[in-house]
C-alpha cells in the first residue's frame, strides 16, 4: 500500500497579543489528523514564504489592534499590498480562506482582517472558502470552531477541483496529439460521482468523529445534579445539560517535557522577557491620586524619569508597562498544584521529539527561569482557560463529579454555560482550582495552554518639551469585583501592581496638580516604546484640531495641551491653529481630573461629551471641512467612541445637506487622511 500524500497549503498568522497565533496553531495541529499539511509562519516572516509564486491554497488569521489598525506583526505586509503599482491580476493566482479576529465594541470591528481581504480581491485573488469575523466580544469560539471545522472540507473542494481541471487540461493535451476524446472527456457520471464524493466529505467532516470528540453519557444522572441543585453555577450543571450525551473536543497532545533542577537559577531581570526593543528600568518621581475616595473609580497619575535614558516619546504616544502577576496569587497557585517546595528550582523545557506541532518552544520563557519565575512574569495566569485548557484538566480531576463537569464546560453542548460562567465573568484557572479541588495539573500543561504575560500599554500624558526628562501617564485601578463563580474580588494585573507599588508614598487627592514633588527613586518600573504610534498632533501648527476625552481619556491630550503651551511661548511668530476640548466626568467634586490645566476649555456641563459636541456643531463642522482641522478621540470605545462617531455623522451630514451615507464616506476619508484619529479601548 502507498502512503497518503498530505496536500500541503500556506498558513500565515498576524497576531498582536498571540490569540491570532494561538488560532493558527490549532489549524496547524488539527490538519495533520485531516490529511493536509500546513505551512504555518507568522505574516511578517516574508523571507520565508512568496505570495506572488504560491500555487497552494492560503489561509491567513489576522486579528486587529488600535481602532481597526492591522498588528504591528502585518504593517509591512498591508503596505507592500497597498502598493498603488500593482497589477488588478497580480494575485489573480491566489485562492485564499481569511478568519478575521475582532472585537464588536470596537467601531471598527474586524478592520485588520477586512482591509486584507479586500485588497487581495482587488488584486485579483479569489477565495475558496468565505471569510470568518469572529468577535471576542461574544467570544471568538463562537465563529473560530466552526470555521475551522468547514475548512477542511473547503480544502478538499478546493483540492478536488485542481485535480480536476488538471486531469482535463492533461486531457485536452492527449485530444491536440491525436488520442481519441472518448477516453479522456469526463462524462457526467464522472462528474455526479465528484458531486457524490464532495456531499460525502461534507457529511462526514460534520459528523462528530470518535477521533474528534468523545460521546459520553454520565454513568448515574442523579450522582451528578441533586433535587435541590436548579441553578447551574461553575462547578455544577442542571438538565438537560447533566443528563445529555456530550461532544467534547478531542485531548490535545502533550508537547513539553519538564525536569526540575535543584539549586538557586541565575537571577533573570525583566528585560530577559522582550526580545526587541530596548527595556528601560526608570525611576518613579511623582505618584498622585486624581480621585476623591469615594469616586466610583480611582483615577492615578505616575511619572517617570527618563532623563538618564534614551527613550523618547511626542505627546499621545503609546508604551509598554512590563509588569508580574499578582505575588499573593502566584504562591497560591505553587501551593495548590504541590510546587512550593520546588518555586526556586530550575526548570529545563524540552520539547518531545514526536510532537508535530510547529512552534512549540516556548519563547518567551527564558533559558534558566524558576518555577516562580514563569508564573509570576512569563504566563498569564489570569487569561481565560481556552475550551482546549479545560479538555486537557480533565485528565488531572481525580472526582468523577468534577470531570463531568469539565467535559460539560468544553462540550459543544455546554456553550452556553461555557460563555455565562468562565468566559463573560472572566474566571481564570485559580478560580477553576477553587471550583474543582481534585483538578491538579502538571506546570507543563500550563506552559502549553496559558498565553504570554503581555506587557500592558498607557498613553502618554506629557510634554516633553514642556517638561524635559519626564514621562506622565494616567489610569483607572481596575476592579473586578467577587462574584458566585470567582470567590474573591480582584484588581487588574498592571494597574493593581502599579497601585500597591506606589501607595506608600501617593499623594492624596487635590483640585490641583501642584503637589510637594517626593524623591522616590527606590521605586522603578519597567518600560519600552511601542513600535507603531499615530495619535500625534499636526505636524503643521497653524491646523486647528478637536479633542475628545472624558475621564481618564482626556489625559494625553494634556500633553498635546503642554506641547502646544510650550511651542507658542518658544515661537511667538508662528501661526497656530485654535484648540478645542470636550472631556466630562462623573461627578465634578470626586473625579474632575486635572481641574486646572482644563479650566480654560471649561464648557457649560452637560450630561454627555457628544452632547456638548452637538452644540458646537457649526464650529465642528467648520474646522473639520472648510479648515482641514484634525478630531482626536481618545477613551471607551464600547459606548463614548461610537455615540460621538454617530454625532459626527449627524452634524457633517446636517451641514453639507447630504444624506448619513455620505457623512459616512466623508469620515471615512477623514479616518484615511489622518485627520480622524482615535485612541479608545474597551
Amino acid at each position: 500500500m502507498c502512503c497518503e500524500i498530505k496536500r500541503r497549503f500556506l498558513l500565515l498568522y498576524a497576531t498582536q497579543k498571540g490569540q491570532a497565533k494561538a488560532v493558527a496553531e490549532e489549524i496547524c495541529t488539527q490538519a495533520d489528523a485531516h490529511g493536509f499539511e500546513a505551512d504555518i509562519h507568522c505574516i511578517s516572516e516574508s523571507d520565508k514564504y512568496n505570495l506572488a509564486t504560491e500555487k497552494d491554497p492560503l489561509v491567513i488569521v489576522i486579528s486587529t489592534t488600535g481602532t481597526g489598525d492591522p498588528p504591528d506583526t502585518a504593517c509591512k505586509f498591508v503596505k507592500e499590498i497597498k502598493n498603488k503599482t500593482l497589477l488588478p491580476d497580480h494575485f489573480a493566482h491566489l485562492r485564499y480562506g481569511l478568519l478575521g479576529l475582532g472585537d464588536s465594541e470596537y467601531m471598527f470591528f474586524c478592520n485588520g482582517g477586512k482591509v486584507v481581504d479586500k485588497r487581495l480581491q482587488e488584486l485579483g485573488a479569489q477565495h475558496f472558502y468565505e471569510t470568518g469575523l469572529a468577535d471576542d466580544c461574544v467570544g471568538l469560539e463562537i465563529v473560530v470552531e466552526p470555521w475551522i471545522d468547514g475548512l477542511w472540507l473547503a480544502l478538499r473542494r478546493e483540492f478536488t477541483s485542481w485535480n480536476i481541471k488538471e486531469d482535463m487540461s492533461n486531457n485536452l493535451r492527449a485530444v491536440s496529439n491525436g488520442v481519441s476524446a472518448m477516453t479522456v472527456v469526463p462524462t457526467m457520471s464522472g462528474i455526479c460521482s465528484l458531486d457524490s464524493e464532495i456531499q460525502h466529505l461534507k457529511l462526514e467532516d460534520l459528523e462528530v468523529k470518535a477521533t474528534d470528540a468523545l460521546s459520553q453519557k454520565p454513568a448515574n444522572v442523579h450522582s451528578v445534579v441533586s433535587v435541590q441543585d436548579t441553578e447551574a453555577s461553575l462547578d455544577r450543571s442542571v438538565p438537560p445539560l447533566s443528563q445529555s450525551a456530550l461532544n467534547i473536543p478531542a485531548l490535545p497532545s502533550e508537547y513539553i517535557d519538564v525536569q526540575f533542577q535543584d539549586g538557586t537559577g541565575q537571577e533573570l531581570g525583566v528585560s530577559s522577557l522582550i526580545s526587541d526593543g530596548i527595556v528601560f528600568h526608570v525611576p518613579v518621581t511623582k505618584a498622585v491620586q486624581l480621585t476623591r475616595e469615594d469616586a466610583v473609580k480611582t483615577a492615578l497619575l505616575l511619572e517617570l524619569d527618563i532623563s538618564k535614558t534614551t527613550f523618547c516619546y511626542q505627546p499621545g504616544d503609546a508604551f509598554c508597562v512590563i509588569c508580574p502577576n499578582n505575588p499573593k496569587e502566584v504562591q497560591e497557585l505553587l501551593h495548590i498544584l504541590g510546587l512550593s517546595e520546588r518555586k526556586e528550582c530550575v526548570v529545563c523545557l524540552k520539547i518531545k521529539q514526536a510532537t508535530k506541532k510547529k512552534g512549540a518552544a516556548p519563547e518567551h520563557i527564558p533559558k534558566g527561569s524558576t518555577v516562580e519565575f514563569i508564573l509570576t512574569w512569563c504566563l498569564e495566569i489570569r487569561a481565560v482557560p481556552k475550551k482546549a485548557f479545560l479538555r486537557a484538566l480533565v485528565e488531572y480531576t481525580s472526582d468523577a463529579r468534577e470531570k463531568r463537569r469539565l467535559q460539560e464546560l468544553c462540550s459543544k453542548q455546554g456553550a452556553s454555560d461555557y460563555s455565562n460562567f468562565i468566559r463573560d465573568p472572566s474566571i481564570c484557572l485559580l478560580d477553576l482550582l477553587h471550583a474543582f479541588p481534585t483538578c491538579k495539573p502538571p506546570l507543563n500543561l500550563l506552559i502549553e495552554h496559558l498565553p504570554k504575560l503581555q506587557a500592558r500599554s498607557y498613553s502618554a500624558s506629557s510634554s516633553n518639551l514642556f517638561q524635559p526628562g519626564k514621562l506622565q501617564f494616567v489610569f483607572n485601578v481596575v476592579e473586578f469585583p467577587s462574584s458566585p463563580s470567582r470567590l474573591v474580588s480582584r484588581k487588574g494585573v498592571c494597574t493593581g501592581w502599579l497601585a500597591e507599588l506606589v501607595a506608600p508614598m501617593l499623594q492624596p487627592h487635590k483640585n490641583s496638580l501642584r503637589t510637594k514633588e517626593e524623591k522616590l527613586s527606590a521605586v522603578k518600573v519597567s518600560i519600552f516604546a511601542r513600535p507603531v504610534n499615530t495619535f500625534h498632533l499636526p505636524s503643521d501648527p497653524s491646523v486647528p484640531f478637536m479633542m475628545v476625552g472624558p475621564g481618564t481619556g482626556v489625559s494625553p491630550f494634556i500633553g498635546f495641551l503642554q506641547h502646544r503651551q510650550k511651542l507658542q511661548e518658544e515661537h511667538t511668530d508662528w501661526k497656530f491653529g485654535e484648540t478645542w476640548l470636550f472631556f466630562g466626568c462623573r461627578h465634578q467634586d470626586r473625579d474632575y481630573l486635572f481641574r486646572d490645566p482644563s479650566a480654560a476649555a471649561e464648557k457649560k456641563p452637560t450630561k454627555y461629551v457628544q452632547d456638548n459636541i452637538r452644540l458646537c456643531a457649526k464650529e465642528v463642522a467648520r474646522v473639520l471641512l472648510k479648515e482641514r482641522g484634525c478630531f482626536y478621540v481618545c477613551g471607551d470605545a464600547k459606548h463614548m467612541a461610537k455615540d460621538v462617531n454617530d454625532t459626527l455623522v449627524d452634524i457633517l451630514s446636517s451641514d453639507a445637506g447630504v444624506d448619513k451615507l455620505e457623512a459616512m464616506k466623508t469620515l471615512a476619508t477623514l479616518r484615511q487622511e489622518k485627520r480622524y484619529l482615535q485612541d479608545v479601548w474597551a
